[in-house]
């Protein structure tokens, strides 16, 4: 008895092959969810090495962020002058010239500083680490810290992802005082504010959970830009070419990461507001 095989044009191989193309989808979805995850906790898990990332912990914090102060500075710096202007006009004469310190300091400390820095720091942090290790990946050196019984995870990624970690909060809790200083200076040279109403405006609304929040915020910034870039550097194939794109790769990754974390983070902010 001869078994008819099926119409590849019949409803039946339709409906399968939609079933085969919507996993395939989906997997490519999930995979990269279940590897980042797997590599975030090797990368915890590799912290217990002590003897072998705190001794490159001070130089990568030193290479990513002493040496990305200027940056933050200088975002900061335009960012509060262009507040300060856009405060005033915005709010016209409808309420009193101090709450233009208000809205300077609220904006700045909560939402620009953490972000814009934390945006520009992903070019500039994310593409180093990126390329660095994928120059290591594709030249072998990674290979033969491995014959030496170096692990890659403790002695190449952890020191970058601490040092990031750390040094995020220090260059945005710059970046927030020189904002609000910029603005100060800008309603005083631009506005006709006075240094006292400024500053009853900075004061009138000021709490220092405002400050923690950015920092905090600003720290889960800088360890998802470290594993990020870590992640594109080590899985860099093809020569110079792959370096480029694991590197480009790790500044987008890393640029949707920081605002996917920002709405995460104002999300729990105002969860607990509403429960307390």
């Amino acid at each position: 008895m001869t078994v008819p095989l099926p119409d590849a044009g019949g409803p039946g191989a339709r409906v399968h092959r939609r079933i085969t193309a919507l996993g395939g989808v989906t997997r490519r979805l999930v995979e990269p969810v279940g590897t980042g995850a797997r590599f975030v906790l090797d990368t915890i898990r590799a912290m217990k090495d002590t003897a072998q990332w705190v001794p490159e912990f001070s130089t990568h914090a030193r290479t990513l962020g002493v040496e990305s102060l200027p940056i933050g500075m200088f975002i900061a710096l335009f960012t509060g002058i262009v507040l300060a202007l856009l405060a005033s006009y915005s709010v016209g004469d409808l309420v009193p010239p101090y709450f233009v310190g208000t809205l300077v300091q609220k904006t700045v400390v909560l939402e620009l500083a953490p972000v814009l820095t934390g945006l520009a720091l992903a070019g500039r942090v994310g593409a180093n680490i990126a390329a660095e290790l994928g120059t290591m990946r594709v030249t072998e050196q990674i290979d033969a810290l491995e014959t030496l019984t170096f692990d890659p995870m403790s002695h190449l990624v952890v020191p970058r992802v601490l040092a990031s970690a750390a040094m995020f909060p220090i260059v945005v809790g710059t970046a927030m005082l020189v904002g609000v200083l910029s603005g100060w200076v800008a309603s005083l040279a631009l506005l006709d504010i006075t240094t006292p109403q400024f500053v009853k405006g900075v004061r009138l609304f000021f709490q220092t959970f405002d400050v923690r929040y950015g920092l905090v915020k600003s720290a889960s910034f800088g360890a998802a830009v470290a594993l990020i870039g870590c992640r594109a550097g080590l899985d860099t194939q093809g020569g110079a070419q792959g370096v480029g794109r694991g590197a480009t790769r790790a500044v987008v990754i890393s640029a949707v990461m920081i605002l996917v974390l920002d709405a995460f983070w104002a999300l729990v902010w105002l969860t607990g507001r509403t429960l307390r």
